[in-house]
C-alpha cells in the first residue's frame, strides 16, 4: 500500500470520524428514535450530495448502476448501520464498535472467496486474528462492568450487520457503480435513508416524541453524524474501497473501538478500564503487522 497523501487523509476520516460515531449515535438517541435519526441522518447526506452532483452536471447513473447503488445502501446502510443503531439502545456503544470488528475478518474470507480469490496472506491472517484478539479483551474486560448486561440477540444482531456491511463493501469494490462518484454516494444515503426512514414509521418511532425534547447535545450529534460520520467518513471509505486493498481498508473496524472507548468515557459516561489500554496497544500491532509486513505471492 503506498501511503500517498490522499490515502492518510482518507483513513484518518475513516478511523476518526466513524469512531466518534458510535459515542455520537448514544447521544442522539437521549431524544431521537434510532431508525428514525439514521433515516434522517443517511436522507440528509444524501439530498446534499444529490443536490451537489445536479448543480456540477454529473452524469446520471445507468439502470444496472443504479441498482448496484442501490444494493450496496441497503447492504450497508439499512442492515448494516440500522442494526447498529437499533442496538445502541440497549449496548454501550463501545461494545457494538468491539463486535463490528469482524467486519475485517468478514472481508478478507469473502474477498478471498467472491472477490480477487487471491489467498489472504499470512499477515493479513495474522493481522486479523490479533485485531480480533484485542476486542476480546475489550470485550472481556466490559463485562466486569455489571451495568451492561450482557445480550446475545443484541450480539447476534450486530454480527449480522458486520456480515452485511462486508458483503455490501465488497460489492461497492468490484460492482458496476454509477460513473460519477458523488451520484453513487446519493443514491446509497438515499436509499438507505429512507428505507430506514419507512421502518421507523412502521416500527411507530415518532409517537410521542415532540421537538421540544431536542436538547443541543443531540442536535449537535446528529449534526456529527450527517457531517462526518455520513458526507466525509463515508465517502473516504467508499474511495478507499476502490484504491486500496480491502482488508487493509477494513482495519477501520479494529481502530474505531479505540476512538470509541476514549469518547465514551470523555462524553458519555462510558467505564476506561486498563484493559482498554492493553485492547489498544493488541490492536495497533494487528494493524502494523497487516499493513507494513513485506508482501508475499499468493495464488488463486
Amino acid at each position: 500500500m503506498k501511503l500517498t497523501g490522499k490515502v492518510m487523509l482518507a483513513f484518518a476520516a475513516v478511523y476518526l470520524f466513524w469512531g466518534g460515531t458510535y459515542v455520537g449515535i448514544k447521544l442522539g438517541l437521549t431524544v431521537f428514535p434510532p431508525l428514525g435519526m439514521a433515516g434522517i441522518r443517511h436522507t440528509l447526506a444524501g439530498l446534499i450530495m444529490l443536490s451537489v452532483a445536479v448543480l456540477r452536471k454529473e452524469v446520471w447513473p445507468t439502470r444496472r448502476q443504479l441498482v448496484t447503488s442501490m444494493l450496496i445502501g441497503v447492504m450497508m446502510l439499512t442492515i448494516g448501520n440500522g442494526l447498529v443503531t437499533l442496538v445502541e439502545q440497549t449496548v454501550p456503544s463501545a461494545i457494538v464498535s468491539l463486535l463490528i470488528g469482524a467486519v475485517p475478518l468478514w472481508i478478507t474470507l469473502l474477498n478471498w472467496a467472491f472477490g480477487d480469490h487471491m489467498t489472504p496472506t499470512l499477515s493479513a491472517l495474522i493481522g486479523v486474528f490479533l485485531g480480533l484478539i484485542g476486542i476480546a479483551v475489550l470485550v472481556l474486560g466490559s463485562q466486569a462492568d455489571t451495568s451492561f448486561e450482557f445480550s446475545w440477540i443484541g450480539i447476534g444482531l450486530i454480527l449480522v450487520a458486520a456480515l452485511s456491511w462486508a458483503s455490501g463493501s465488497l460489492v461497492s469494490r468490484y460492482g458496476q457503480l454509477p460513473k460519477s462518484a458523488l451520484m453513487n454516494l446519493a443514491v446509497q444515503m438515499l436509499t438507505g435513508g429512507l428505507s430506514l426512514s419507512l421502518l421507523s414509521l412502521v416500527r411507530q418511532e415518532w409517537v410521542g416524541f415532540s421537538i421540544q425534547s431536542i436538547t443541543p447535545t443531540a442536535l449537535w450529534a446528529l449534526v456529527y453524524l450527517i457531517v462526518l460520520g455520513s458526507l466525509v467518513a463515508y465517502s473516504a471509505y467508499l474511495w478507499l474501497l476502490r484504491h486500496v486493498n480491502p482488508t487493509w481498508v477494513s482495519t477501520y473496524a479494529f481502530v474505531n473501538p479505540i476512538v470509541a472507548v476514549i469518547l465514551g468515557w470523555l462524553l458519555a459516561g462510558e467505564q476506561l478500564t486498563p484493559m482498554a489500554l492493553i485492547a489498544a496497544l493488541i490492536i495497533v500491532g494487528s494493524i502494523a503487522v497487516m499493513t507494513l509486513a513485506p508482501k508475499t505471492t499468493t495464488k488463486p
